[in-house]
């Protein structure tokens, strides 16, 4: 019989692998249907860019509705909320498979936007949930680590299906997955909030909340670097199919060039972050994948200078920036959430929705940057700045409070 400790590292795994398959739902809507893009603009006669709409008509919903998320999970309950979500998201999923134009292409690609991020942003208040301290950031990490596969299998899996059976099996895959894990979840999910810690939902309750929230100074800077660090990355996937197919002339089904040193630099990235837990406090070590991500980015740069864009070269600063991300990220969260101990799912919307707003405004505008690599590198190694520059007003802010100087705001 295995004793208490094995029981735990038993339920942890089992946790995280359940929490990173509902967050990889998100990314995975996002990176399995590049490769069908050219193809779709194509079949529907339209331009590259009007197909970028089906991506942007994702993002923004996506964005706006985490804001309610993690609120009505805290006056419902986790589990009926991330049901809910999926249930509605297999049926969006089924119209993009069917649409008969790129008009309603766009609209259940809204949908499917509007209920991917229920596992994300409800996952993030599910692990302060169940854990506190380092055990909170190895979970973290753990999560971080399985979901990192979705990036890498989704332009994958996008890419063969859609050159065996064409782009509409792309989006009729995304609709078995997620009914997959309605079912998954709706058996074994627990659910982790207690009716006596629910909050009550009521419009004046939740403005003095998100007002609180985003007047939290430590908490905006702490999401701002959450959101400028992922931004880094998240403009090579929106420009995936014109950084591999254009400039470094990869075929649609060798998309791995990319996300496959993403994803090995994720699990890195949060591996180093799981050992420093409890050893390294959150801060310092989002200074040190910080400190990684600009190195990185510098040499992105450089060598877009001193040489055109090539394989393997090119993938070398992308794998390095994706290492000192994802060490800096689940300290970023952790540090973001506990700013409001007492409404985890409100602070988990609030912060995912700062970080998908932005990532939404730059789905709007990779198209600027597609012209050379040398411009996309440029703009990654200014995101990386503007992060490591909001990090040090956070550790700066956070000091004060500890002194004194600034005490924090009430919640």
């Amino acid at each position: 019989m295995p004793n208490e400790s094995q029981v735990l590292k038993v339920s942890r795994r089992r946790v995280a692998v359940q929490l990173a398959a509902l967050s990889a739902l998100g990314p995975f809507c996002i990176d399995a249907y590049l490769p069908s893009m050219p193809d779709i603009a194509r079949l529907m006669g339209v331009s590259m860019s009007a197909v970028q709409a089906t991506l942007t008509a994702y993002m923004v919903p996506f964005a706006l509705m985490t804001l309610w998320h993690g609120a009505l999970s805290d006056s419902l309950g986790r589990k009926r909320v991330v049901l809910a979500g999926l249930g509605i998201f297999v049926a969006a999923s089924i119209g993009c498979t069917f649409s008969p134009s790129l008009p309603w292409l766009i609209v259940f690609r809204a949908l499917q936007g509007a209920t991917a991020g229920v596992g994300m942003v409800i996952g993030r208040a599910i692990v302060r949930d169940l854990y506190d301290g380092p055990s909170a950031q190895r979970l973290m990490a753990m999560v971080a680590i399985v979901f990192a596969i979705a990036p890498a299998i989704a332009p994958l899996i996008g890419g063969w299906l859609h050159h065996w059976f064409g782009w509409r099996s792309v989006f009729g895959f995304m609709g078995v997955y997620s009914a997959a894990l309605l079912v998954a979840v709706a058996i074994s999910l627990p659910e982790t909030l207690h009716p006596s810690k629910r909050q009550p939902f009521n419009p004046a309750f939740l403005l003095r909340s998100y007002k609180a929230a985003i007047t939290h100074p430590a908490f905006v800077m702490a999401c701002l670097a959450t959101t400028l660090s992922f931004a880094g990355m998240f403009l090579y996937v929106l420009s995936a199919p014109v950084f591999l197919m254009q400039h470094l002339h990869v075929s649609e089904t060798g998309f791995l060039w990319l996300f496959g040193p993403l994803t090995v630099g994720i699990i890195i990235g949060n591996g180093l972050s799981a050992r420093l837990a409890g050893h390294v406090p959150l801060l310092k070590t989002a200074l040190y994948g910080c400190v990684v991500m600009v190195i990185s980015a510098l040499g992105n740069v450089g060598m877009n200078l001193l040489m055109p864009p090539s394989l393997p070269w090119a993938m070398i600063p992308l794998f390095g920036y994706m290492v000192g991300m994802s060490l800096a990220l689940p300290s970023l969260t952790l540090k973001a959430i506990d700013c409001f101990p007492k409404q985890r799912g409100l602070a988990a919307s609030c912060q995912s929705f700062i970080q998908s707003g932005g990532s939404s405004l730059l789905s709007a505008t990779a198209p600027l940057f597609w012209g050379t690599s040398l411009r996309l590198s440029i703009a990654q190694l200014s995101f990386g700045c503007l992060c490591i520059t909001a990090l040090f007003l956070l550790i700066h802010m956070t000091r004060a409070e500890v002194s004194g100087v600034t005490p924090p705001v009430s919640h």
